[in-house]
């Protein structure tokens, strides 16, 4: 779930047009036309796991990046066409991977139950196999779900920046009706996955006409960053992992936070306000309330819709 570009500061008349729920969902809704729904995807995303540690770090990003543009309308897996660029061709989406994963859950429930089982839900629902997958809570995802018809590449502005502050994170959370316990608790998300150079070389190197290093950072941390992401390096893939325990679902990265070794801007924010501090600590001090305060934002977040179909083809529009 690592933030990749510029938020677009729309007015909050628009956003909340654009992600008030569009469809009621509920835990029962393929109850009679696709029972099997739930154990057909959770057994994909297990296979795929089994061969690929980083398909869950995957697919909570894309689950995330999906709903914070249109609400979680799956809109984030559509291709390209033309001069028409989609989401997964925007910038902050151009490392997004293990769309294959959605792609075979698909494939699966098609042949099970054609036509009734929206991408946008295999997205909801894989995320929460993936981080069950990773050592992380499971819970009831509420469903029914419609797939979206639009997706613009040059939309994924909108998206929360790994350089924001913690008033910038707190305004483009808000427009989606979320709060600032929500915000620390799906930043925790960041204890899986991957980072490139690009999302924190802003704190490493010329942070501003003062330091080079963001005085904020541990040295220590720094100077191993700078190792890794030199001042000019060709190195397109070159990063490290969001913290040493990247593939497993853990407070972590909370605790590093509280020790000035977290990766981004936005990260380290989390530290500016008592609130958010006081949060922060809360959860670095206990898996236990960071999963449960997870699962609630979670459910939140992923309850954001404004589809109209259920997709043949998780790529294409019907």
């Amino acid at each position: 779930m690592a933030f990749n570009f510029m938020v677009a500061f729309l007015s909050t008349t628009l956003m909340l047009s654009v992600f008030s729920p569009g469809n009621a969902l509920s835990l029962n809704y393929y109850e009679k036309t696709c029972p099997d729904a739930e154990l057909i995807i959770a057994n994909t995303v297990k296979k795929e796991f089994a061969s690929d540690k980083t398909v869950p770090a995957a697919i909570l990003r894309m689950h995330f990046h999906d709903c914070f543009i249109r609400g979680c309308d799956a809109s984030v897996l559509l291709n390209s066409k033309g001069n028409t660029k989609a989401e997964k061709d925007g910038p902050p989406n151009v490392s997004l991977h293990a769309f294959y994963v959605i792609d075979n859950a698909k494939k699966a429930v098609e042949a099970s139950c054609p036509g009734v089982v929206s991408c946008a839900d295999i997205l909801a629902l894989a995320a929460r196999d993936a981080i069950y997958l990773s050592g992380g809570p499971s819970w009831d995802v509420p469903k029914g779900r419609k797939d979206g018809r639009t997706s613009k590449a040059s939309e994924t502005i909108q998206l929360p920046a790994p350089t924001f502050n913690i008033s910038q994170l707190q305004q483009s959370f808000s427009q989606r009706g979320l709060s600032m316990e929500d915000l620390v608790a799906l930043s925790g998300g960041h204890t899986l996955g991957f980072s490139h150079c690009s999302s924190f070389k802003n704190r490493i190197h010329n942070f501003n006409a003062t330091h080079d290093v963001d005085p904020s950072m541990h040295p220590s941390f720094a100077a191993s960053l700078k190792s890794i992401c030199p001042v000019k390096t060709n190195a397109k893939n070159a990063g490290t992992t969001m913290d040493p325990s990247s593939t497993t679902f853990d407070n972590t990265y909370y605790k590093l936070i509280l020790k000035k070794k977290s990766l981004f801007s936005s990260d380290q924010a989390l530290l500016d306000t008592p609130k958010t501090k006081d949060l922060v600590t809360k959860f670095a001090s206990s898996k236990e309330a960071f999963s449960k305060a997870f699962v609630n934002s979670m459910i939140k977040m992923s309850s954001i819709n404004g589809g109209q179909e259920v997709r043949k083809d998780c790529r294409e529009v019907n």
